[in-house]
């Protein structure tokens, strides 16, 4: 079936036809096409950059391609139409074409330090396996690996980098090596500094970012995706951790406190950043538009450029053609200009993927 939607295509602000088939956008007419809306101002599909689709809710990781392609269809509903899957322990390239699924940007399993991250989600190894170990998680995605850049080390009492410099640097090297990019969890000073400065694609989190390292960060051309839903419970895990660790909890409200005017600096930096929301495990599904929002009102940054964070910008970033001629046919159609009110996301009038009305 052939598509017709008529409205306010973003980025380009423009009345403008589109005609979708399975495939492709035409804006040119084409023979037999079903009109959809005619109204409105249409996005192209929205991305959660940081996603986890193989993590249930709690933690524990999915055991079926059923369970992982219920949790897309949560974001899937809320108008994302991409997704970066920021490691999975469950492995699902089944799911890279199902007509039913956004699309997929996948790493494999996360790269995690031994008994320091969280159970049954990463490949756990020493340090002198994680270039090989990267290199094997490398061929299990479709573009991405994703590294554990940091977490706590309960023989210090707080966060410290997962190896040492070398190490982390090596497991960049490894990524560039197998022709694809790294992203890199991390929440802590020291770790961000190597790997920003090894050359990491993304970083993720990124609580740790001086002013410093922010020019860097510009300056290379890395990503940023805040995730700030996952920051905002930073409160909860310093309140658990309170009795044993009082330095880690300290440190933890502190980075979370930090990070609006961090995100904020990044931006007015020219730092390349995406909406991410580390949806999986203790983040429920489907909270883009939150993301979106925390990012307008928390961090400063304009509407416009966090349409661009969720939209336009993040497709192009993942190699997703937009709505012009031969690109994907997916997109969002919302009543009202989310330009001058953002919270129109949290409403979708019609969602289309892959030429397909879905809502």
């Amino acid at each position: 079936m052939v598509l017709h939607v008529r409205g306010v295509v973003l980025p380009d602000d423009e009345v403008r036809d589109l005609w979708l088939t399975s495939e492709r956008v035409s804006l040119e007419p084409l023979p037999g096409a079903v009109t959809v809306s005619t109204d409105g101002f249409i996005l192209p599909g929205l991305v959660d950059a940081h996603c986890h689709i193989g993590i249930q809710s709690g933690g524990a990781p999915v055991t079926s391609l059923e369970q992982a392609r219920a949790l897309a269809a949560i974001d899937r509903d809320a108008g994302v139409l991409a997704i970066r899957d920021a490691g999975s322990p469950y492995p699902y390239p089944q799911l890279d074409d199902d007509h039913d699924v956004p699309r997929l940007a996948r790493a494999g399993r996360h790269v995690a330090p031994p008994k320091r991250y969280l159970r049954d989600i990463g490949v756990e190894v020493e340090a002198r396996g994680v270039p090989a170990e990267v290199t094997a998680q490398a061929a299990a995605g479709n573009g991405w690996v994703k590294l554990v850049g940091d977490w706590i080390d309960r023989s210090v009492g707080d966060l410290s980098p997962a190896w040492d410099a070398a190490t982390l640097r090596a497991a960049v090297d490894a990524a560039h090596a197998a022709g694809v990019r790294m992203a890199v969890h991390t929440f802590s000073e020291a770790a961000v500094e190597v790997l920003v400065r090894a050359g990491v694609d993304s970083v993720e989190h990124g609580t740790g970012l001086s002013l410093d390292l922010i020019d860097e960060l510009a300056r290379r051309g890395t990503a940023l995706v805040p995730t700030m839903i996952n920051v905002a419970t930073f409160g909860a895990i310093a309140e658990q951790a309170e009795g044993r660790f009082p330095g880690y909890a300290e440190h933890m409200r502190a980075l979370r406190d930090r990070f609006p005017a961090v995100v904020r600096a990044a931006h007015e930096a020219g730092v390349r950043i995406y909406v991410g929301t580390d949806a999986g495990g203790g983040i429920g599904h489907g909270q883009a538009a939150d993301e979106m929002l925390l990012l307008h009102e928390r961090a400063g940054m304009p509407t416009t450029d966090v349409l661009r964070a969720a939209s336009w910008g993040a497709r192009d970033w993942l190699g997703l053609p937009g709505l012009v001629e031969g690109g994907l046919p997916d997109l969002v159609v919302y009543d009202a200009d989310p330009r001058v009110d953002l919270r129109a996301v949290r409403a979708p009038r019609h969602i289309i993927l892959r030429g397909r009305v879905l809502g």
